[in-house]
């Protein structure tokens, strides 16, 4: 049985990569930070009571700007593969929080990655690391971009990325450590947050058809992006750490679609017009704006053996068919005069 350790396990790709793994037989334990209020929703299915024994899931509290808190735990855990999915990953509060975004995103990494060289001699044996990146790293670079694309970060979690990502090379180059950097473009979920674009839009949609909220707030809609389902790049991160050495990996499906684009199709599953229902607000525009994400995937799909199963169309039908169950539950709890009053579902 392999053990792996998971940063941000209670995220989007926490939770599939999480669901992933335990299916292989692994052992899996989760980082978490300490809240008042549980944040576990996206991985609550996979719970189980840690006093049992052969539990596959076991969490623990910490950070990834605690490093003495990450050595701890990596000693403790002995993971064979550890996959850094924390970080504060939402762009335009990145402009908002850039101190606190560069402090988790890019030195977290490098906490981490000297956790990593500093305990590998002492559980006696090879930890691979996975370091998730982003397509925001390339930023104003012409599409399409690919692993030798130069980067040119737009906002400050991009920056840190790409800080995170030489860290990992430097790493990899300077003591030999087994670590493979993921270029994810954007990848989607009905697990996905509410304030990310395109659970945003299928969220208020679904609300707007069933007379629970009345507008959905946007910025901009033209900017173009690689979607693709999170669920299937889970898979490409640990097809990264089985491979004989370590690399970076585009992982894309190839294909790039507008935010309007993604609206519209959305909005033609519920039976809406955006235009009777969308508003646009400049509080969500970014002061530097990204325009045209397209990844070529064909170093993965060539070396990893790894293709997309859900293209664009069934991501977003599988989005809005989630959200319009939770629409349905949402109004029949107002019905029963059970739900508060909830504002309308503009996030950033």
């Amino acid at each position: 049985m392999k053990t792996a350790l998971i940063t941000g396990i209670t995220g989007q790709d926490g939770s599939y990569l999480a669901e992933l793994l335990i299916g292989k037989g692994y052992a899996v334990h989760g980082l978490i930070r300490r809240s008042s209020s549980f944040n576990t929703g996206r991985i609550d299915h996979l719970y189980a009571d840690p006093h049992a024994t052969d539990v596959p899931l076991r969490l623990h509290y910490g950070d990834l700007s605690d490093g003495a808190g990450m050595r701890r735990i990596i000693r403790e855990v002995a993971p064979d593969e550890i996959y850094n999915l924390g970080a504060q990953s939402h762009v335009r509060v990145s402009f908002d929080q850039p101190e606190f975004t560069g402090d988790v995103v890019g030195l977290g990494a490098l906490r981490l990655l000297e956790a990593v060289r500093d305990a590998q001699d002492a559980v006696g044996k090879q930890i691979r690391l996975y370091q998730a990146g982003s397509s925001e790293m390339f930023g104003a670079t012409a599409p399409p971009q690919s692993e030798t694309t130069p980067f040119y970060p737009r906002s400050p979690y991009a920056v840190a990325k790409v800080a995170a990502h030489w860290y990992a090379v430097n790493y990899r180059e300077a003591y030999g450590l087994f670590v493979c950097n993921g270029i994810l473009f954007n990848h989607e979920s009905p697990r996905r947050g509410e304030t990310f674009v395109t659970r945003k839009i299928t969220r208020a949609l679904t609300r707007i058809k069933l007379g629970l909220q009345d507008k959905l707030w946007l910025g901009n809609l033209e900017a173009k992006r690689d979607w693709g389902f999170a669920g299937d790049y889970v898979d490409a991160m640990w097809r990264m750490l089985q491979a004989d050495a370590p690399d970076d990996y585009v992982v894309a499906t190839g294909e790039a679609w507008s935010v309007r684009q993604f609206l519209d199709l959305a909005a033609a599953m519920v039976g809406l017009d955006p235009g009777e229902v969308v508003e646009t607000d400049p509080r969500y525009l970014r002061p530097t704006e990204v325009d045209y994400l397209l990844g070529d995937p064909s170093k993965a799909r060539d070396r990893l053996g790894w293709t997309p199963t859900v293209d664009f169309e069934g991501l977003v039908r599988m989005m809005v068919d989630h959200d319009t169950r939770l629409a349905q539950q949402d109004l029949l709890l107002r019905d029963a005069g059970l739900l508060p009053a909830m504002r309308a579902a503009s996030g950033g």
